[in-house]
């Protein structure tokens, strides 16, 4: 069976991509960008965000945000714009319309509490070699809490870290604790503590942070036959200590009946 042709015949291509070149408004096509796609900010920030768009003329755009914004430049196809007060986590709406067709991007904002303040105690601060001690390490009001690594250090090495796997959005305390033994090295080094907030994935940086040193003391058992040693000649010390004592009494008490029996033959 023959196929049957086009009513327009050959001339349908052209007469379609006429009618688009005639009439743009009914097929034209056009992008919205922001910049930065991504953001995060300290709580009470303030940042720029740019608005454009590949429309050659929009008719309208703007910025849709519960933020405090003000327009600070623009142009026939940008606008940039200062957002402030940021408080918590929110979505931004740009957007542009060009011959009639309206087109939103929208830019996750995220807030964040960088480690500010990191803290590290050593339990106990004296230790024998071989015996056991605990580091302790904690950061007050940090979030987000899954993008937090807490590394403790000797010297320069890691000795121990953790990664937070709590969803949490306000900011929270964390903590890490390890229990080690001690060596005698130990106390050739500083201890210390180290906080990374991981940004990156939320369109910032890596935010650290880092305790005070902290020292251990570190001492040599002493062997049992010193410490046998030690007990006797501190026994026989002793020993010899009382023993002066009961013969000064003794030769005191027989001196004084000496004396006594001396005054009574010549009273007589």
């Amino acid at each position: 069976m023959p196929l049957k042709m086009s009513p327009f015949g050959c001339w349908g291509l052209p007469a379609a991509l006429l009618a688009l070149f005639c009439c743009p408004g009914s097929g034209e096509t056009f992008e919205v960008h922001m910049y930065p796609e991504q953001l995060v900010v300290e709580p009470g920030g303030s940042t720029l965000i740019n608005c454009s768009t590949s429309c050659a003329l929009p008719d309208t755009s703007g910025l849709e945000t519960t933020l405090t914004k003000s327009l600070v430049a623009s142009g026939t196809q940008w606008k940039q714009y200062v957002v402030s007060n940021v408080s918590q986590d929110t979505i931004i709406y740009c957007y542009f319309t060009c011959s009639r067709k309206q087109k939103l991007k929208s830019l996750n904002v995220s807030v964040f509490y960088p480690p500010k303040e990191v803290l590290l105690k050593l339990k106990p601060t004296r230790v024998a070699v071989g015996g056991s001690f605990t580091i302790e390490c904690w950061v007050p009001n940090v979030a987000p809490l899954e993008s937090l690594t807490l590394t403790l250090l000797r010297g320069k090495e890691a000795m121990h870290n953790k990664t937070f796997r709590t969803m949490a959005l306000a900011p929270q305390e964390a903590t890490v604790t390890h229990n080690a033994t001690a060596h005698k090295e130990d106390g050739r080094h500083n201890f210390s503590c180290r906080a990374d907030l991981d940004l990156r994935s939320l369109g910032g940086d890596i935010i650290h942070g880092v305790s005070e040193p902290q020292t251990l003391k570190v001492y040599e058992p002493m062997p049992d036959n010193q410490m046998v040693v030690i007990i006797t000649v501190v026994s026989v010390l002793l020993f010899l200590f009382v023993t002066s004592i009961l013969l000064c009494f003794v030769f005191g008490q027989h001196w004084r009946q000496r004396q006594m029996g001396a005054y009574r033959v010549q009273g007589a």
